[in-house]
């Protein structure tokens, strides 16, 4: 099975997700996307694939979430620019395989693409 996983090593959730994927038997592309960030329209369609909206993939906890001047009412262009510029604001892990895209939190929502 072709798997990715947009990975960020100092992430629990992130580390669990790598772990289900090998334990299923996969070795995925790893994409340090802290080092490598999406562009724009591949962020956008992981979202999408993933099923949603721009705003679940925002880390709105994050500082510069408040320090850019982004609220819940900021545009879906303006967030995926944010994410884009500064990928720690992307919430992680996102996981493609060939049945599906999910976000990993919780893990298990990677279940039904394994």
């Amino acid at each position: 099975m072709n798997a990715k996983i947009y990975h960020n090593p100092r992430c629990s959730k992130s580390r669990q997700a790598l772990a289900a994927l090998r334990d299923a038997g996969t070795e995925p592309e790893i994409i340090k996307y802290l080092d490598n960030p999406p562009t724009k329209e591949e962020l956008s369609s992981l979202i999408d694939a993933a099923g949603l909206r721009i705003i679940d993939a925002v880390r709105t906890k994050e500082a510069e979430f408040k320090e850019l001047g982004l609220s819940k009412d900021s545009s879906d262009d303006e967030l995926l620019d944010a994410m884009v510029s500064h990928p720690r604001l992307i919430e992680r892990p996102f996981v493609v395989t060939d049945k599906g895209v999910r976000m990993a939190r919780p893990t298990e929502a990677i279940d039904d693409i394994l």
